[in-house]
């Protein structure tokens, strides 16, 4: 009975570390990083991926240029139920996306680059560039007052500048290290963004 028995175990334990060699040749890689998820925020979880970074809250600052609209102004609970859980944690947390793995970095078509929160045209393709950081980069605005420029004390001792849409949402930060002709760098989260090519010729 006692062999038996220890027959049964040894079987089992054989049983468990095939099992587990043959997962781990057919796939255990390091997970993917999702860039959006697919489901609105409604049926979405709450809390946004891994993939974005939320800075500690901190009162708004000074605004340098622009506007906001109030009449695409919304509450909390109204964006949620537009937006996904990742875009809310940028647009309206001020969250940030790990370079390199947004949606639009590499987009290079012709086209325009509209808020997603407020579905305005912030930027276009001839305004983008690489600017090797990891985020879509632009050297200026569609037009001068398609943005809000914001003061950004954040980061305690880094001074900066918050880049925001019409109706408030998270853009990126704007940088002085850009390109010719502005010397600017407007630092994009893809998730902010939603991109519309031109229609062909």
């Amino acid at each position: 009975m006692h062999n038996k028995t220890s027959f049964y175990v040894i079987l089992a334990l054989l049983a468990i570390f095939l099992g587990l060699g043959v997962t781990a040749l057919m796939g255990m890689k390091s997970p993917k990083v999702v860039h959006a998820p697919t489901a609105p925020a409604s049926e979405a979880s709450s809390a946004a991926s891994s993939n974005i970074s939320i800075e500690p809250s901190t009162p708004p600052g000074k605004i340098i240029s622009g506007s906001f609209d109030s009449a695409l102004a919304k509450s909390d609970d109204e964006w949620k139920k537009i937006l996904t859980a990742d875009q809310f944690a940028v647009l309206r947390e001020a969250g940030t996306e790990t370079p390199f793995t947004g949606a639009l970095l590499h987009e290079s078509r012709k086209g325009t680059f509209y808020s997603v929160g407020c579905d305005e045209p912030v930027f276009r393709s001839e305004q983008k560039y690489d600017s090797q950081t990891g985020w879509p980069s632009f050297w200026a605005p569609i037009k001068p007052d398609a943005l809000v420029l914001r003061e950004d004390d954040s980061v305690p001792g880094e001074p900066r500048v918050e880049v925001l849409d019409k109706c408030g949402g998270h853009l990126g930060h704007v940088f002085d290290d850009g390109p010719q002709p502005t010397g600017k760098r407007y630092c994009m989260n893809s998730l902010a963004l939603k991109f519309v090519p031109d229609p062909q010729q």
